[in-house]
């Protein structure tokens, strides 16, 4: 007969909270291909989907979690066991009769056992009947979570990335710019027509800008490493990632005016399920004031004979049906204070409910605000770049003429340069932020 402990099936959501205290994006294994072709933000979060370990791991722990579920319905069905027994007796028992011992028995007995328990009311069973839903829906959303996590930490990354690549390109062009200034000044100053302090000037900026390209190169590696890490890529194998500038900047716009419907954000989805079950536990403790009730028989063949030789050719067959009923009377208070804990775990779980509302709405009250922030400095920083761009156009051909000095054209190239890297990483910038408005509202696309 089943006691009264506290079945497993409620320790899956401590399973699944042990599953994702580990780091979200644990390489435990390496891809076992790679993109032969170049990339966009789609093409990224597809692989990362499929590859990434700690997504696999829950989708594992779901299918793991749906085998418990079913282990515990089996309760519902008939228990069949079949026992096998054999006792030699070097002395038969005794018993004193009448003043004389007496010793009864055979030296040799067997029995062949077939043993039937069905449970008619079993609160373990009961119980797993009634939350298997949502237990199930408990994995399934924290897959979802992990899904939602990876989607916007490979998409800020692959932001990331772009932004230093389009600083890469910024100064590559940089290079070419001060390259041709310090072959023309280097023939004015060989022509006599300046000093030598524009040569130097040019060749000091030139350096500057080399230095600044080896900077990104670095950088680049280093963002394209943590992208292949967060998709599981293999590491030494070549990721091209591609994109369209034009389409990039169409996707920056979002409605800044709705009210946000937090119903749809996975970790409230998760507290809610997680009442249910608190609540479904309240049930379980009131169930231990009512007895556990089972139907039980066997059939029974039992063999005897003093010669092992003969044990087998005679057999003396019982059977019988019946059932069984079990009600603890007193158990020092426990099932009390078991139905008090189940209690009291849902008014904590619905307190867990009122402060993840509240810190949603904090949330997503930061990420409208940095994102319209974000959005303000994006179109400053266009309309700067744009400007930067006719002043140096301006600047340079009065340069050629004469009319402006080398010190005012190389303002201009700076201006420009850190005009365009402003408005790249501007760009990005409120990409990201409009992805963690999408992540506060809950509307992450899961690609």
């Amino acid at each position: 007969m089943k006691g009264n402990k506290r079945p497993s099936l409620f320790n899956i959501s401590a399973q699944i909270a042990i599953l994702f205290a580990l780091p979200l994006f644990t390489s435990a294994q390496q891809a076992d291909s790679v993109l032969t072709s170049a990339a966009d933000l789609s093409t990224v979060i597809k692989y990362a989907i499929a590859n990434q370990p700690a997504l696999r791991q829950s989708v594992i722990n779901e299918e793991v979690t749906d085998l418990q579920i079913k282990n515990k319905l089996a309760d519902w069905y008939p228990q069949v066991n079949f026992n096998y027994n054999y006792q030699h007796n070097f002395q038969l028992p005794a018993n004193i009769i009448g003043g004389n011992v007496v010793r009864f028995g055979v030296n040799n007995t067997s029995s062949l056992q077939l043993v039937a328990l069905q449970n008619i009311f079993n609160r373990d069973a009961l119980l797993a009947k009634r939350t298997k839903n949502d237990v199930r829906n408990l994995a399934q959303k924290a897959t979802e979570n992990a899904r939602v996590n990876l989607v916007t930490n490979v998409s800020k990354s692959f932001y990331d990335l772009l932004a230093t690549k389009e600083q890469f390109k910024v100064l590559d062009e940089n290079i070419v710019r001060l390259s041709r200034n310090l072959k023309d000044s280097r023939s004015r100053y060989d022509a006599g027509i300046v000093d030598k302090t524009d040569y130097q000037r040019a060749t000091i900026a030139l350096n500057n800008a080399k230095a600044l390209k080896r900077e990104a190169e670095q950088a680049l590696v280093i963002k394209l490493s943590t992208l292949k890490y967060l998709m599981n890529y293999p590491p030494d194998a070549a990721l091209t990632i591609q994109y369209d500038s034009t389409v990039l900047e169409n996707e920056i716009y979002m409605d800044t005016l709705q009210v946000p419907q937090f119903a749809k954000r996975v970790e409230l989805q998760q507290l809610q399920t997680q009442l249910k079950l608190q609540e479904a536990n309240v049930l379980y403790a009131k169930w231990s004031y009512i007895p556990n009730v089972s139907a039980n028989g066997a059939f029974i063949k039992n063999f005897q004979n003093d010669d092992f030789g003969k044990l087998y050719g005679t057999a003396y067959p019982n059977s019988y049906a019946g059932i069984t009923l079990n009600y603890p009377i007193f158990q020092g208070g426990k099932r009390k204070n078991n139905l008090s804990i189940a209690k009291k775990q849902v008014d904590i779980t619905k307190l867990s409910i009122e402060s993840f509302i509240s810190q949603a709405n904090n949330e997503y009250t930061t990420a409208i605000s940095q994102y319209k922030a974000a959005y303000s400095n994006y179109l400053s920083l266009k309309e700067n770049m744009t400007l930067a761009a006719d002043v140096y156009r301006i600047i340079e051909l009065q340069y050629r003429s004469g009319i402006k000095t080398y010190l005012e054209l190389v303002t201009a190239q700076t201006d420009l340069r850190t005009a365009q890297i402003n408005y790249f990483n501007s760009l990005y910038e409120l990409l990201s932020s409009k992805l963690d408005v999408e992540r506060a509202e809950g509307n992450i696309p899961l690609q």
